[in-house]
């Protein structure tokens, strides 16, 4: 019987979880279990709001649907995110395999002893390299990992009568950019330069090496550098690194074996420890002659450089297709030739039913759930072939479920900074994995899917609500204040005289009225609670919720002081002039907002034909 699991991970792009993937991939290809991965890239960029964005994939599976799950959230810097993981993979009640952490006896656990062998790499550095003094770059607090090799950093020092200056101590998430943050903290600290930086992992180990050398300093001749994971980097790296080497690979491949002998009912070790030791290298000043065949060295580097290139070559083009598109139509060519371009088998643009509407919907903080109950693609690839797929149950994930077994795909989060837009399905291809700019493809194309949702209900001279966008956005308001028996206002606005001002000074002058109305109109409404909108060439609709009595009077008073604010400041032959009619009600089942749009216009022009009379 086909099994199917779900993985979480965060930052695929990282080496770790890299090596990991392609363990678990190999087994479930060799087994036939299809592996459905969610991932996000959240911590990234210092922004609460992108983050809520990206975590959004977590919310998009319901594990219970799974045979079993394999949790990477030793990945994770985000702790209340990796909690409510875990809370949702406990509730599903499903076999579970996590990576690096006992904490939780509801699963199973594959784990290195991080402590000892990072004690005996500092032991080493005190010992052979009389090393007394130390910077520790730390992977985040809330990651069990990192704490274990935190606290072996402490104990390893403490046995050896040596004080740790918590000043020396730098707070990392794991990323590159840590190890450059780190150094340039520790430069402004003003602080001598220690013995040795000792770093959590390779990744801010090699940034933090780099940073120095590029200062001028020697390593390990000035100081010594040490990381953690033993990635082809840090192998190659010069001077190579000092390191854990740690069988990511085969526990990536033993994870997924565990929870395939669990999904078939045997028995299985709930703790699955795999041997780690130290790599000591050129960084610490140790001469380590276990270098990579010159030859595959080389065929690793050139693989890489073409990946890289034909990537970055692939984003150009992207980008300058996405940039042009006007429509999701235009956006899906573009998509296309990309996965045309990378010869990906399965593809999948899975967007919210009303992801035009995205524009004026709440944000994820303010939703229920992350997603709806129904999706739409507007782009599936098979195999060289394109279909649409208009409406689909979220729950299902893939527009067309499989019939077999073996595939692997990436789940990806498409949005606009915290607003979702929906996903993308990457199936039987390692792009998300192995490229650098898997990540900046996904914002690309998010950014054009909101953009083209922005011309859909924008006026693109005014800046604010078209038609089409006061029709989608103002019934569910009226209906809000029908439920609530709230009171609204409904404002229409003519501006005066257009068809003078264009026959006399030209159409660029009548935009230019046209455009001073719609921002003295947006000025006037209260922030995002209200709809202001273009209505059609002169015409102009505002729409108020929860008012009181007089609001209307107060609203157009408001509105005339600003129009004749931007007459006295504008210097042109011809005066800006409105008239507007208001209604205020409070509508009840059956009533419909059309009427009450169609009182108000009735009201503004009686205004305007009362205008004229004096004119």
């Amino acid at each position: 019987m086909m099994k199917n699991i779900a993985a979480v991970v965060s930052g695929m792009d990282e080496e770790y979880p890299y090596h990991i993937i392609n363990g678990i991939n190999d087994f479930a290809r060799e087994h036939d279990i299809n592996v459905s991965y969610f991932a996000a890239f959240g911590g990234i960029i210092d922004s609460k709001d992108f983050d809520l964005g990206e975590f959004s994939i977590y919310e998009l599976p319901d594990f219970s649907t799974f045979d079993g799950a394999l949790l990477l959230t030793n990945t994770f810097a985000n702790e209340v995110v990796r909690n409510l993981i875990i809370e949702r993979v406990k509730k599903a009640g499903i076999p579970t395999v996590i990576f690096e952490c006992g904490d939780y006896e509801e699963f199973y656990d594959v784990y290195i002893n991080n402590y000892s062998v990072m004690k005996k790499l500092v032991e080493h550095l005190i010992s052979v390299h009389g090393a007394k003094v130390f910077n520790f770059i730390s992977g985040p607090a809330s990651n069990p990992e990192a704490n274990a090799r935190l606290q072996a950093f402490r104990d390893a020092l403490k046995e050896h009568d040596i004080e740790f200056d918590n000043r020396r101590f730098f707070d990392g998430k794991f990323r590159s950019y840590d190890g450059i943050k780190a150094i340039e903290d520790f430069v402004e600290s003003g602080l001598e330069l220690p013995d040795a930086f000792v770093c959590a992992n390779d990744s801010m180990a090699l940034a933090a090496m780099s940073k120095l050398q590029r200062m001028g300093y020697k390593v390990p001749d000035d100081v010594i550098v040490t990381g953690f994971d033993n990635t082809f980097n840090a192998q190659n790296s010069y001077p190579t690194l000092t390191t854990v080497k740690r069988p990511v690979y085969d526990s990536g491949h033993k994870a997924c074996q565990v929870l395939y002998n669990l999904m078939n009912g045997d028995d299985q070790p709930k703790s699955i420890p795999l041997e780690a030791e130290p790599v000591f290298c050129q960084s610490c000043g140790c001469d380590n002659h276990d270098f990579e065949d010159p030859k595959e060295f080389k065929r690793d580097v050139y693989q890489r450089l073409e990946r890289t290139y034909t990537s970055v070559h692939m984003l150009n083009r992207l980008i300058a297709g996405l940039a042009g598109s006007k429509n999701v139509a235009e956006c899906v060519e573009s998509i296309s030739q990309i996965v045309r371009t990378l010869e990906m088998e399965q593809f999948g643009l899975c967007l919210i039913e009303d992801w035009e509407n995205t524009y004026h919907t709440v944000s994820l903080a303010d939703r229920d759930a992350a997603y709806p109950e129904y999706m739409t693609a507007p782009l599936i690839w098979d195999r060289g072939r394109r279909m649409t797929m208009d409406r689909f149950p979220s729950s299902q994930l893939h527009p067309i479920p499989f019939e077999t077994g073996g595939n692997i795909s990436y789940f990806l989060p498409l949005h606009f900074s915290e607003r979702i837009l929906g996903y993308l399905i990457v199936t039987n291809n390692d792009f998300p994995i192995y490229s650098l700019l898997c990540h900046t493809l996904t914002m690309s194309i998010g950014n054009a899917i909101e953009n083209v949702s922005k011309l859909n209900v924008l006026d693109p001279l005014c800046k604010i609500t078209n038609r089409n966008g006061f029709t989608r956005t103002s019934e569910e308001l009226f209906k809000e204040c029908i439920s609530k028996n709230n009171t609204l206002m409904v404002s229409f606005i003519d501006l005066d005289g257009l068809k003078a001002i264009n026959d006399t000074y030209g159409h660029k002058e009548g935009d230019f009225a046209i455009q001073h109305v719609a921002e003295a109109l947006s000025k006037c409404c209260r922030g995002n609670t209200d709809i202001c909108a273009r209505f059609g060439g002169d015409e102009f609709v505002v729409l108020c919720s929860d008012v009181s009595e007089g609001f209307d009077k107060d609203f157009e008073a408001r509105l005339d002081r600003r129009i004749a604010d931007i007459n006295e400041s504008i210097d042109k032959p011809y005066q800006i002039s409105i008239s507007h009619g208001s209604v205020v009600a409070t509508p009840k089942p059956g009533d419909k907002l059309l009427d009450i749009i169609q009182e108000a216009d009735g009201i503004m022009y009686a205004a305007k034909r009362e205008k004229k009379k004096f004119i």
